[in-house]
């Protein structure tokens, strides 16, 4: 899971961490999956096409925490169909979902707004240098 994360975030958010400066964090990545892997109230998935990984996601109560496809799939559907599969599981018991994504990745913030989200005005910081703006979107629920 974190080769096929290292991959997308690497060419998806060359603009927000440059590799020279700012490369992917993978020990802290790592750890974070470990601790979350771990935890009760996350629930985590793995998209697998042809016996290997192809895409993984999770979530906390109405928060989709990670949602990412491997490089090789984008443009093939399986984003759109693992969206709706983890969307569906936030939907029990809920009547919005919530995310957060890097204001600088024009093409994750297409696919989602293609998919319904809607940027609610709100933003954070991420930890991780050089700590850029992370956008906060929302989903109505069915």
């Amino acid at each position: 899971m974190l080769t096929l994360q290292e991959e997308g975030a690497v060419r998806a958010l060359a603009g927000i961490f440059p590799q020279e400066t700012h490369p992917f964090p993978r020990d802290s990545i790592r750890a974070r999956w470990a601790e979350e892997i771990e935890d009760p109230e996350i629930r985590a998935w793995v998209a697998v096409e042809d016996g290997s990984m192809a895409g993984f996601a999770a979530i906390r109560g109405d928060e989709l925490l990670h949602f990412g496809t491997a490089v090789r799939t984008w443009g093939t559907g399986l984003a759109s169909e693992l969206h709706d599969a983890v969307i569906a599981e936030v939907a029990d018991g809920h009547g919005f979902a919530r995310l957060r994504v890097f204001e600088g990745n024009p093409r994750a913030r297409r696919f989602y707004e293609k998919h319904g989200w809607e940027a609610t005005g709100r933003s954070t910081r991420t930890a991780f240098a050089p700590n850029p703006v992370l956008l906060e979107y929302r989903l109505k629920l069915a």
